[in-house]
């Protein structure tokens, strides 16, 4: 009885003991009389008790991984307290156990040191700038070396780029310069343009003001042109009428009265305006000079 309860436990044990469950995204590595026999699979595997072990246990999904932060020296000797954030993935089971004791310490170490590398061959400012190169250089150094450990190496970001606080006081010192200077250079840029927006707005409307003086000129000259024009017309229409008057029957009569009304009216005009009057030598002789002044027309005529 009780060898057979004692058989019924060893039994038991010894199933226990060999089924082994493996859950997914992970990798056991198994070890048979100290030397590796294989890697078990996610799922139910079988193993030989006390023969075979379970040496070694992978997570194979991605892993992040913060890097301590250290103190790199940039090109032109400028401390830089630099930390960032690593993330790798287990590719080979194998590898990760027997390439390295500690991949991780491994990775960390080899991580820290390049980036030392990478940011000590730039200048200060450029290490702000070209972040995303030094990201591609260490993941680029550390996926060639990681290799051999069975470590996929994805990417590696910098947290923080931290200078000494003189340093920082400089550069914001700096950035506040740069910033007072493009204001006063957008404020001349603003008032050279209002000079030239006023003086062209005068050069427009001196324009616009000699145009229209221009014009208004040509329109006068235009109307006094029209005016002369059509006195003119009217004079040679006067004169026109008078002619044909004087050829009408009765015409020249007519001129002979009127000659002398206005011979009459001009001596008249002369009594008023002066007390010196001037007479003819006979005024009896009236009707000789409205003769006279008679011939003279018709002489004209």
């Amino acid at each position: 009885m009780e060898i057979g309860l004692f058989i019924l436990l060893a039994a038991v044990v010894f199933i226990v003991q060999a089924l082994k469950v493996v859950p997914q995204q992970h990798a056991w590595v198994v070890e048979r009389l100290g030397r590796f026999h294989g890697v078990l699979q996610p799922g139910l595997n079988v193993v030989v008790p006390f023969i075979d072990r379970v040496a070694y246990k992978h997570i194979l999904k991605e892993v992040p991984l913060d890097v301590p932060s250290q103190i790199c020296i940039t090109r032109d000797n400028t401390q830089l307290q630099v930390d960032g954030i690593l993330y790798f993935q287990v590719t080979d089971p194998q590898r990760a156990s027997y390439g390295t004791s500690d991949y991780v310490l491994a990775i960390t170490q080899l991580a820290q040191t390049t980036l030392r590398s990478v940011i000590g061959k730039m200048e200060l400012d450029k290490t702000f700038e070209e972040r995303d190169d030094i990201n591609r250089a260490v993941v680029a150094a550390l996926d060639d070396a990681a290799s051999s450990w069975g470590v996929k190496v994805l990417r590696y970001e910098i947290k923080d780029l931290t200078p000494p606080k003189e340093i920082l006081h400089a550069m914001q010192a700096q950035i506040t310069a740069e910033r007072e200077k493009r204001a006063v250079i957008a404020t001349s840029e603003g008032k050279q343009q209002e000079q030239i927006n006023l003086a062209t707005g005068a050069r427009q409307a001196a324009i616009a003001k000699s145009e229209g003086e221009k014009q208004a000129a040509i329109n006068r000259a235009q109307g006094e042109a029209e005016a002369i024009k059509a006195v003119a017309d009217a004079n040679a229409q006067a004169i026109r009428k008078v002619a044909e008057a004087i050829e009408a029957p009765g015409g020249m009569n007519a001129v002979n009265l009127k000659v002398a009304e206005k011979y009459v009216e001009a001596f008249a005009g002369v009594a008023k305006e002066g007390n010196t009057l001037i007479l003819p030598g006979n005024l009896a002789e009236m009707g000789s000079l409205v003769a006279a002044a008679m011939s003279i027309m018709k002489t004209q005529k």
